[in-house]
C-alpha cells in the first residue's frame, strides 16, 4: 500500500500539484477500502478531518482519474501500477 501511495504522490508532484494533508488523507482512505461513490469517501475522510469539504474530495477523485491512478469502473479502487499509464496499459 505504501508503494502505491508513493507512486501516486510522485505522479501528483509531476503534475505540479501540492501534496497536502487533505490529499494524503483521501489517498489513504481509497487505498484502505473500496468505495462505491465519492460521498462514501467523503464520509470516511470527514470523520478524520472535518475541515475537508465534499468539493475537495470530488476534485481529488478527478485528479486521481486524470493521472490514471483510479478508475470509476473499478469502484474507486487504486488501479495504478508503476508500469501503467493513463490508458491502463
Amino acid at each position: 500500500m505504501e508503494e502505491k501511495k508513493e507512486l501516486i504522490i510522485k505522479k501528483l508532484k509531476e503534475q505540479d500539484l501540492r501534496i497536502t494533508k487533505q490529499r494524503k488523507l483521501i489517498i489513504d482512505a481509497i487505498l484502505e477500502s473500496e468505495y462505491n461513490c465519492c460521498k462514501e469517501i467523503y464520509c470516511q475522510v470527514c470523520a478524520v478531518d472535518s475541515s475537508i469539504g465534499i468539493a475537495t474530495v470530488y476534485r481529488m477523485i478527478r485528479v486521481l482519474e486524470d493521472i490514471g491512478a483510479i478508475d470509476r469502473k473499478n469502484m474507486y479502487r487504486v488501479s495504478f501500477h508503476e508500469n501503467c499509464n493513463k490508458d491502463g496499459r
